[in-house]
């Protein structure tokens, strides 16, 4: 907390020090300081428990105590966060927010709470809970929090609440949101956006014929950071979507441009290694330098019996497929997890041939939306909605779920079947059944506890049913 002067006529400005500073607690005097705190206002104060208030979370090693402390040093207050389950879901509840009486008018309650539901949403939280004493529900509503239910601890009236983390509807808001609005001038042509019933698909099927085509751009600032990655991920992201319509590649064509030679040819060096890798031949294409980074893939495939992201129905059951071998990309920690660029091509052949060996009757290979949103582009083609169970999606030990979920997985696959319906060999990828289609517009995240909450409150791409 900040008190700032602008005196405007003198044109200076002056900024006086914090009153109190908020971050981890760094140690174990701290730590005392702050359990010594708790004693004084929940056991002597309170006399909500009886000795201590000490529980099972103060010896978690996954807590974390948030201190407020003043300019010289004394301890003002401080909250504890930690994860709700054994393993990590992304679910983690605060507790044991305390202020010591001298500093409890001064704001350092509800700056420990913005500063908790901030840690929480900078670290993969998906789901963030309080349980607080009812005399506070009014100071919790105003930060934002949502009354969920009446709750008695200690024999006092408590109020269960949660803190709205929209990280999942930025991202598609961010990615997806705009493209009914943008691509109304081809939907209102004769021809539309393609065959009927795949509208909103990874591919299209080529008219009087069994060729699937695909084409993705990377976006120009990886292109610029990252050359050999981004050509990489070129042939990656559109032979995913032929896998998801359950095509087998033929080949590829690019459109490469670049400031300079040296870029153009780490650009095209990553493209010639996937396309080695995935067996599948660049055919031809265009190229440029001396021009801003920009960089194109169109993949061509065939299959007579195509697979429609549109194809589901409610009560359908979804799966995710997805390697969760690997590692974050150098640079694009919790946004990119590369796992493809360790597999040999028979691995990658296996992979990629999954949804045409398992026919189900939906599938769509998991985009910059991230598996939530996906799952949402999904459920849009279909007409549908769908839920998620958390504790059932696999993902790798390395990441969080909240990271997971919203990231770009590198070979990750949604289909959705009905019930029992059986499930090809993925080689070294792995499945699981994670949710069902519903009644419901959007996608909803099921927690252990049989809780709720909206991931994506509606359509993501605005383009209706497929």
């Amino acid at each position: 907390m900040y008190a700032m002067d602008l005196a405007g006529l003198s044109g200076t400005v002056t900024q006086a020090a914090p009153d109190f500073l908020i971050q981890p607690c760094s140690g174990a005097a701290e730590l005392d300081e702050y359990r010594r705190m708790r004693r004084d206002a929940f056991v002597a104060e309170q006399g909500l428990f009886d000795g201590s208030d000490r529980d099972d979370i103060d010896d978690e090693p996954r807590a974390v105590v948030l201190l407020a402390t003043a300019a010289d040093g004394t301890v003002l207050g401080g909250v504890r966060l930690a994860p709700c389950t054994a393993v990590d879901l992304g679910w983690w509840a605060g507790s044991r927010l305390v202020v010591t009486p001298a500093a409890r008018t001064s704001g350092v309650g509800p700056a420990l709470v913005r500063a908790a539901c901030a840690y929480a949403e900078t670290h993969g939280v998906l789901r963030f809970d309080a349980t607080v004493q009812a005399q506070h529900e009014r100071v919790f509503t105003r930060l934002g929090w949502i009354r969920r239910g009446d709750v008695h601890l200690a024999g006092v009236a408590h109020v269960s609440m949660w803190w709205p983390i929209d990280r999942i509807e930025r991202l598609v808001g961010s990615t997806k949101a705009m493209l009914a609005q943008v691509l109304t001038p081809l939907r209102e042509q004769p021809l539309g956006l393609g065959a009927k019933g795949f509208r909103g698909d990874d591919g299209v099927p080529v008219p009087g014929s069994d060729m699937i085509a695909a084409c993705d751009a990377i976006i120009p600032s990886m292109v610029d950071r990252d050359p050999e990655w981004a050509g990489w991920c070129a042939a990656l992201v559109n032979l995913n979507d032929l896998s998801a319509m359950g095509a087998a590649p033929v080949g590829m064509l690019d459109s490469v441009g670049a400031p300079t030679q040296s870029s153009l040819t780490r650009i095209i060096r990553g493209l010639a290694k996937a396309a080695a890798a995935w067996q599948v031949p660049v055919l031809g294409g265009h190229t440029q330098v001396g021009v801003p980074s920009s960089l194109s893939v169109t993949a061509l495939g065939r299959t007579s019996t195509p697979i429609r992201a549109g194809g589901g129905v409610v009560g359908d059951v979804v799966t995710l497929t997805a390697d969760v071998d690997g590692e974050w990309r150098r640079g694009y920690q919790g946004q990119q997890w590369d796992s493809t660029s360790r597999r040999n091509s028979e691995e990658l052949a296996l992979m990629g041939s999954f949804v045409a060996r398992t026919a189900p009757n939906a599938a769509k290979d998991v985009s910059m939306a991230g598996l939530a949103g996906t799952t949402g582009m999904l459920a849009e083609a279909c007409g549908t909605g769908a839920v998620l169970d958390v504790a059932s999606i696999p993902k790798p030990a390395a990441a969080s779920m909240g990271e997971w979920i919203t990231c770009f997985p590198g070979f990750a696959m949604i289909t959705a079947d009905r019930p029992g319906a059986g499930i090809a060999a993925s080689g070294p990828a792995v499945s699981a059944v994670c949710g069902e289609l519903t009644d419901i517009p959007g996608v909803a995240l099921r927690w252990p506890d049989g809780i709720t909450t909206r991931a994506v409150t509606s359509t993501v791409t605005g383009l209706g049913e497929a």
